[in-house]
């Protein structure tokens, strides 16, 4: 009789649990995005919301929490339920990068579960109306001419538009003086307004606004958007800082079925309409990668990242 008791209950217990498993999704599905709103990354963490909303069946909502490089809104995932139902899109720099350079990062490369990469990031040095810098090569000896006097502006500490500056800087040997924002977005209108010299700003922030004129673009290849701006390779930086890489994140320890699924909507969400027109309007690049490439890539860069930093000689801050 116990017996029939035990397998009874046990019997209740796994058709609870698979029920349990199939309303996932039960409720809205909330996406940290990292950076403020208005960034090519935020146009396309709205696009995927609107793709996974039609693929999963629940409205996919955007969060944005900004703040210190990234790094805020990935401690907030880092904390949250791993029950699928907060995830966070962005670049990995505020994982690989930022916890060199910014103090009291509670999280690491192995806090997250990696659920799909989508596109890569593409930066540039431009600079805005105001200015009277005309080419790379008159910014190079404005800099020479005026050590520590030209600004900067970038997307935080740690961020590739911020070590592509400072790896510029140092292959060069200049002295230019860095101005962190909360965020690629604002610094095309510090930009417009001539409050800093120069922005190291993604293509897809600036894609149409022709008042912005990029002078370098921080890329093995020249990029179709803007054909006859050199890359610093050709204007002489031997070393380079790879493109953001941007995906899809959910916490550590997210249940396998919830994991598996994520992946499968992520990897449909690059066929999806919205994404589509958001990749193509912003200028991006689709580079797709599974959940184990791009969490052995994020560790890679890690590592790859902790070096640079310690070469460019920065400072946590």
């Amino acid at each position: 009789m116990l017996a029939k008791l035990l397998a009874g209950a046990l019997l209740l217990w796994l058709c609870g649990a698979a029920s349990a498993q199939q309303k996932w999704p039960s409720r809205n599905i909330e996406i940290i995005i990292p950076f403020s709103p208005g960034s090519g990354v935020d146009l396309i963490g709205r696009a995927v919301a609107t793709a996974l909303t039609d693929l999963l069946g629940q409205t996919a909502v955007v969060l944005n929490r900004e703040g210190a490089s990234g790094t805020l809104g990935f401690t907030v995932l880092a904390a949250a339920p791993p029950d699928g139902h907060m995830l966070a899109f962005g670049p990995t720099t505020s994982i690989a990068n930022a916890p060199y350079l910014v103090k009291g990062v509670r999280y690491n490369v192995e806090s997250f579960e990696y659920i799909c990469q989508i596109f890569e990031n593409i930066f540039t040095f431009s600079v805005g109306p105001q200015s009277k810098i005309n080419s790379a090569q008159e910014l190079f000896a404005l800099a020479r001419e005026k050590p520590g006097t030209v600004t900067f502006g970038h997307a935080g500490l740690g961020s590739i538009p911020h070590l592509s500056g400072e790896n510029l800087a140092d292959a060069l040997h200049l002295k230019l003086q860095h101005v962190p924002f909360r965020g690629d977005a604002p610094v095309v209108p510090a930009l417009l307004s001539g409050q800093i010299d120069v922005g190291s700003v993604g293509i897809s922030s600036i894609r149409g606004n022709d008042k912005i004129r990029p002078l370098v673009v921080f890329a093995d290849q020249r990029h179709p958007v803007y054909p006859n701006v050199p890359t610093a390779k050709e204007l002489g930086v031997t070393t380079s800082v790879p493109p953001g890489h941007n995906g899809l994140f959910a916490p550590k320890g997210s249940p396998a079925e919830v994991r598996d699924r994520l992946e499968r909507a992520c990897a449909d969400a690059l066929k999806h309409d919205a994404v589509l027109r958001a990749v193509n309007n912003t200028g991006m690049s689709f580079k797709h990668l599974n959940s184990a490439q791009f969490h052995a890539q994020t560790a890679a860069d890690y590592k790859s990242k902790g070096e640079l930093v310690k070469r460019l000689g920065l400072e946590t801050q």
